[in-house]
């Protein structure tokens, strides 16, 4: 049986549950005031870096917004007309303002997490110095995509394209489908879809914005009156301007501007229309079509057509042309003759038996 002596004594329990109770108080009602304080502090940092947050992305918001309110107030008139779209408007500063509000957030949010780091007394030197070598690390290996991300802002914030622009990017050309911070696509004239890195665009060609010129050359004969020809071209381009469609693509008067080349059996004459951006190939072959057909009802002869074939006067056929030269070969007794003729074999001896 155990001893008397080996039995817990339930005094000395209760002054150690005491004295545990005593110190846990104690250290509380030392530290509470600084709990607190921290916990304020850091409340305090979360709700101003949310409220600072919510600012600034509704006046964003607010600022895209009057943007796009006021390129609908562009639109319809005379100078909306030359300038950009709503929709490439409204476009570019959804983007421009996807882009900043993303920004304010990091930096925002950023700053927070570092003064919440802060005041728990923990230490962010080696914290800074190994997202700083991070940093080094991660721009260097992916420099390629920061230059294709940078590009990108900036051809977004100068407005150099949009969905829909016909666009010469050097690499690749064709419609623009979607513009992207990182990669640009277009879709080729055979259909064909280009993916162009932002990065690797050196120059852009931007052959929807503003307006474009249609030209056209026509070769006529020397022969012909250049004041008829004008009139010809004027009559022309008063038809064309009054019916629909081109009375809409047709932004200018098609002009005469004048010889173009002056040659013994041709000239050329240049005619140019300024027209709605992309619109110009569709001129161009709508008013050859509509020249030549007036051309050939004014007897005005094209070079190579059929109205200046009919005009040429079939040059009279050389007699003569189908004799051959004489030669002096043709003379036995000439000395090329001679020199020509086989040299004769001797003849064999005859053997008999």
């Amino acid at each position: 049986m155990p001893l008397a002596a080996d039995a817990p004594d339930p005094t000395a329990s209760v002054k150690e549950a005491h004295e545990s109770v005593t110190n846990a108080a104690s250290f509380i009602e030392e530290n509470w005031a600084g709990w607190l304080y921290l916990g304020l502090r850091i409340l305090l940092i979360v709700v101003i870096a949310a409220a600072l947050r919510s600012v600034v992305r509704k006046s964003l918001t607010k600022l895209i917004g009057r943007m796009n309110r006021g390129a609908e107030a562009v639109e319809g008139t005379a100078l909306g007309g030359l300038l950009v779209n709503a929709e490439r408007r409204r476009q570019r500063s959804e983007a421009i303002g996807s882009v900043l509000r993303s920004v304010a957030s990091f930096l925002i949010l950023g700053t927070a997490s570092l003064m919440v780091l802060g005041a728990l007394d923990i230490n962010l030197g080696p914290l800074l110095a190994s997202a700083g070598v991070a940093g080094v690390a991660i721009g260097f290996g992916a420099r390629n995509l920061v230059t294709d991300f940078l590009s990108g802002v900036f051809m977004i914030l100068e407005d150099q394209y949009g969905v829909g622009d016909k666009i010469d990017a050097g690499v690749a050309s064709g419609e623009v489908v979607e513009v992207g911070l990182r990669v640009t696509k277009l879709r080729g004239d055979n259909g064909e879809i280009w993916y162009v890195r932002n990065g690797e665009i050196k120059r852009i060609g931007n052959l929807s914005q503003g307006w474009a010129t249609a030209g056209v050359d026509v070769q006529v004969k020397p022969s012909e009156s250049l004041d008829r020809i004008r009139e010809v071209v004027k009559d022309v381009a008063d038809g064309m301007a009054k019916e629909t469609p081109w009375a809409e693509r047709l932004w200018g008067p098609v002009e005469v501007l004048g010889l173009e080349e002056v040659l013994l059996a041709s000239m050329t004459v240049k005619v140019s229309a300024k027209t709605m951006p992309g619109q110009q190939f569709a001129v161009e072959r709508e008013l050859r079509w509509r020249l030549k057909e007036a051309f050939d009802e004014a007897g005005i002869g094209i070079i190579g057509g059929p109205a200046a074939a009919a005009d040429e006067e079939e040059a009279p056929a050389d007699a003569a042309a189908g004799v051959a030269a004489p030669s002096a070969l043709a003379n036995p007794s000439s000395p090329q003759s001679q020199a020509v003729a086989p040299i004769p074999q001797p003849a064999s001896p005859r053997i008999t038996k």
